[in-house]
């Protein structure tokens, strides 16, 4: 990203003239009875016909992931959007699969999820706010059946459920910490009985997590019918099956689970689709999405949320494992700016020279390399560079690189567009033509769920200790001999640092991670490890961004970014 006088992302974006969304999906082959348009440039894609192309050989796939976030800025989108659009200028067929923005971020302190500057996908103010309708549909399957499993226990509980052991909770698309914990169906006998409820934000649901990784429409319900929404006073699970919600839920994700077609700034074709959180769930968007790339395009680009000790482990160790699939290479993103702040350079400080800093800063960088490394493919390092960045700074990170046994490419595609990656193209693809390695997951199925869980504690964020109460462990070993032994873990913690304590810049060793809470998603098939503080209701900044947005007297929005 450059800090010269430019246009702002929105200005850029309402700037360009989206070409019909018929042209883009004729650049991937798609048949036009398959393209069903959501106005001028965005469509989504028949499921029917997404599954008539299984026999096709797939693509490459490669994913975009981060080094350590910071306030400073990484740009991990921009780049998954400017690496696809070099792609395509080097007569590589090229689709881009990314997620869809959460209402939360937009309205509070993150932004959007669309690129940024030059490289970006559009119409970006509905992509980052209610698009076509997905986020809506998801939430509201999901509190259909917050409603159904209520409205059981009122008519006669004929399952036994005990109200104390409810697990099920609500959510909402926006960050609402007063919602965390409430008491619901007060008013008298006719509201139902009162017990204590929660609300989590809707990229954190389990529905969420089931649509991003749900392989077709019948899998998805099937999904749907094994979520877990509490226990009986015998403490036997009850599911969503048992209620009979399964079905209804389904019917309300149908046209949503249709992935949606939207266009780079440069008129490349662009999957976005799906939005789980990474520091809370999965952070990848849906297979469906992900495998209509492969299919149709000769590469594949997709990102997951956060640094590569969320977003990209769970991509590996989760999306990978459930949809079979297997990466051909990654690509993490680095600023110079985000690293001085990892060594101890205060934001506004960031402008000036300083090597030390730096160099205490890609301590983050090279634990990040070393952590990737451990997947078995090759890793290039995209150095997203801003004005600012010195030739000596930029000299360090490419040595530093160079030590690591990988390469670094500096990239300008904030200002430049697909022009500013063409290098980074270019190295990816000779990494996977000429380096393929062999992909590998972090653990095995069979490793108990304890064991997964200090897994990547000690191998990605290098706890020397990994402690949980009793309650805990007692919980882990009741799923562990109920048969879940095999899921693999989605773990919840800060993304702010490697550990699980957001203080602990840069590379932190030998700290300790404390599991507060162990929750079973049956129907995604995972089991949720939430450590330290982290929690699944976000709130609103001092001074959120819904404060600066607005409609003009013309009708456009503004403010967004």
């Amino acid at each position: 990203m450059n800090a010269k006088s430019v246009p702002s992302d929105l200005e850029i974006a309402r700037d360009a003239t989206p070409a019909p969304i018929q042209e883009i999906a004729d650049k991937l082959g798609l048949d036009q009875a398959a393209v069903l348009p959501y106005g001028r440039a965005k469509a989504k894609i028949d499921l029917e016909y997404l599954a008539s192309l299984n026999d096709r050989p797939d693509g490459k796939l490669v994913l975009v992931t981060g080094m350590t976030p910071t306030p400073a800025g990484e740009g991990k989108t921009t780049t998954t959007v400017g690496l696809g659009d070099a792609l395509n200028r080097m007569g590589k067929k090229t689709a881009i699969c990314l997620r869809e923005p959460s209402l939360g971020p937009c309205f509070g302190m993150k932004g959007g999820a669309a690129g940024g500057g030059y490289a970006q996908v559009i119409p970006m103010e509905d992509i980052n706010l209610h698009f076509t309708g997905d986020f809506h549909a998801i939430g509201s399957a999901h509190n259909l059946l917050s409603a159904m499993l209520d409205n059981h226990i009122y008519w006669g509980n004929a399952l036994g459920i005990d109200s104390r052991r409810i697990s099920w909770r609500r959510v909402v698309d926006l960050n609402d910490r007063a919602l965390r914990t409430i008491t619901g169906s007060l008013g008298g006998v006719a509201n139902g009985y009162p017990r204590e409820d929660h609300f989590d934000i809707t990229v954190a649901s389990e529905v969420m997590a089931i649509f991003c990784l749900a392989r077709d429409l019948a899998d998805l319900g099937d999904r749907l019918g094994n979520i877990q929404v509490g226990e009986t006073r015998d403490r036997e699970p009850v599911t969503a099956r048992q209620l009979e919600a399964s079905g209804s839920m389904t019917a309300l994700l149908k046209d949503a689970l249709m992935p949606n077609l939207v266009q780079t700034l440069e008129g490349n074709p662009a999957f976005v689709h799906g939005g789980p959180f990474a520091n809370i769930a999965h952070g990848c968007n849906s297979v469906i999405a992900t495998r209509a790339g492969m299919k149709t395009a000769d590469y594949t680009i997709t990102e997951a949320g956060f640094g590569s000790d969320l977003g990209a482990e769970k991509f590996f160790d989760i999306k990978c494992r459930k949809a079979g699939l297997a990466p051909d290479a990654v690509v993490l993103v680095a600023t110079i700016r985000a690293l001085k702040m990892h060594g101890g350079v205060a934001r506004d400080q960031l402008g000036a020279e300083d090597l030390g800093a730096l160099g205490d800063g890609l301590t983050n960088l090279t634990r990040h390399i070393e952590n990737l490394q451990q997947f078995g493919i090759p890793v290039t390092v995209a150095l997203n560079r801003f004005s600012s960045d010195t030739d000596a700074e930029i000299a360090l990170v490419l040595k530093t690189a160079t030590e690591n046994g990988i390469d670094a490419v500096e990239c300008t595609h904030w200002a430049d567009g697909g022009a500013g990656t063409e290098a980074l193209a270019a190295r990816v693809v000779d990494n996977i033509e000429s380096n393929p390695g062999s992909f590998k997951f972090l653990y095995e199925d069979d490793l108990p769920l304890w064991e997964k869980i200090e897994t990547i504690a000690k191998r990605i964020y290098r706890a020397a200790d990994v402690t949980a109460v009793d309650r805990v462990h007692q919980q882990i070993k009741a799923y562990q001999d109920a048969g879940y032994g095999d899921l693999p873990i989605c773990m919840a913690k800060t993304p702010l640092s490697l550990s699980a304590d957001p203080k602990l810049l840069g590379a932190p060793d030998g700290h300790e991670v404390h599991i507060r809470e162990v929750r079973l998603s049956a129907g995604a098939g995972f089991l949720v490890a939430i450590c330290g503080d982290i929690m699944t209701m976000p709130g609103l900044p001092r001074v959120p961004a819904a404060n600066n947005i607005s409609v003009n007297e013309t009708g456009q929005i503004e403010g967004l970014f």
